[in-house]
């Protein structure tokens, strides 16, 4: 065997037979001889795959449902402004329709009562009227079809502006300070003070001009809207509705009454100050209120 190699050298001999490559080393110290052409790339492994994109037809039906969404959130967003408008001309349209008693009629029909004393007659009825309204409007939602809710809403908001802004009126009466102007001027006044719940001080001609700005109609929508939140308790079923809504209606009345009268009593005349004033003028078309003059008469 002297002489003869190895048969592990010759292997390794035979397979080095081929010599260096151009950089200088050999086959068997190299990788896997890199490809520059197009190779599959979905291995065994998967780490190479591609993520197959969704089909066309689900990102269509996705983009339309989304569409759809937002086109619906448009069209509710549009409508609930225009009901809003709607409601906020309604209501100032009624205003100077809304029949007011001056002071001699309130002094005539409350005989013996001081100023004080007439106005907590005139908040207790206006309470009274608002309260009755709240819980009819919360009633009809128990029946087993139930009207349209949007109208027995606005109906409240209409019934109950209307009670409030001649309770205003009347106080304003009360305590000597009848705004001055024609009966539209007058009843954008207690539109300003309704919407703003507070009392205008009508000696001071800044405040009084504020009042019969441009921004009355915004004003009022604000207060509408809050009024519409407000009373959506109401339309509860199974009669929790009427019950919530005349405490809601009776509480929210008193709470501006407070408000406008705190105001108007710094302000004050007293009636032996008072110069002698004409009768309020009666609207040419008044507006029908129901039950409420009685309420507001008690």
């Amino acid at each position: 065997m002297t002489g003869s190699t190895p048969p592990w050298k010759r292997r390794f001999r035979d397979r080095g037979a081929a010599g260096p490559s151009q950089d200088g080393l050999h086959d068997d110290e190299r990788g896997h001889r890199a490809s520059l052409g197009p190779t599959d790339a979905t291995g065994a492994s998967g780490a190479l795959e591609v993520p197959v994109p969704k089909a066309p037809v689900a990102k269509r039906r996705a983009a339309a449902v989304g569409q759809g969404v937002k086109e619906g959130v448009r069209k509710g967003g549009s409508r609930a402004r225009a009901a809003l408008a709607q409601l906020t001309d309604r209501i100032i349209e009624n205003a100077p329709r809304i029949p007011v008693r001056d002071l001699g009629a309130l002094r005539k029909q409350f005989p013996g009562l001081g100023p004080e004393q007439l106005a907590d007659k005139l908040v207790a009825g206006a309470c009274n009227a608002t309260s009755t309204v709240g819980a009819g409007i919360g009633a009809a939602a128990m029946m087993p079809v139930p009207p349209a809710m949007p109208t027995e809403l606005a109906a409240e908001i209409t019934g109950v502006a209307a009670i409030e802004l001649k309770l205003i009126a009347e106080l304003y009466e009360v305590y000597g300070l009848r705004p001055p102007g024609s009966l539209k001027e007058r009843s954008t006044t207690y539109l300003s003070s309704w919407s703003e719940e507070r009392g205008i001080d009508v000696t001071k001609p800044s405040t009084f001009n504020s009042a019969l700005g441009g921004h009355l109609k915004r004003e009022l929508r604000q207060q509408i809207m809050k009024r519409m939140v407000r009373n959506l308790p109401n339309l509860m079923p199974f009669m929790v509705g009427a019950a919530v809504g005349a405490v809601m209606n009776r509480r929210d009345t008193r709470k501006l009454a407070d408000r406008v009268r705190g105001d108007l009593r710094k302000a004050q005349v007293p009636w032996d100050a008072l110069p002698a004033l004409p009768p309020l003028e009666s609207p040419a078309d008044p507006l029908s209120m129901g039950d409420a003059p009685r309420e507001l008469g008690r």
